[in-house]
């Protein structure tokens, strides 16, 4: 499976890729919003985690651009902001498959990507 991890913290890559090694995955990264943008073209991975929070434009941005250029993006909305249900309602909004909360744990990142693999 084609993954990409959207993070501005390589930390939070390098976290979920870990989690990810044994899944003979294709993994791409990007660190923000022009790099998604690229990555996505580029690659068309079957599955994104994107995080909210980045530097300049924002990870519901980089959703709803995504899903212009492909409705059927399977993206799932990484954030250390629990709690606020505004963001969950513009991601949800902007057609986010999924939704988790760092810290996240190993088995979480695993369900996600077992149901993307289902689509």
């Amino acid at each position: 499976m084609k993954i990409l991890l959207v993070d501005d913290s390589a930390f939070m890559r390098n976290m979920i890729k870990n989690i990810l090694k044994d899944g003979n995955h294709e993994i791409s990264e990007a660190a923000n919003y022009d790099e998604a943008i690229k990555a996505y073209q580029e690659k068309k991975p079957n599955l994104i985690f994107l995080d909210i929070v980045m530097p300049g434009k924002s990870g519901v941005d980089t959703l709803r651009d995504i899903k212009q250029i492909d409705k059927d993006a399977f993206i799932v909305m990484c954030t250390s902001i629990g709690g606020q249900q505004k963001v969950i309602d513009d991601s949800v909004a902007a057609g986010a498959n999924d939704f988790i909360v760092k810290p996240f744990k190993p088995e979480d990142i695993l369900r996600i990507v077992a149901s993307a693999e289902k689509k």
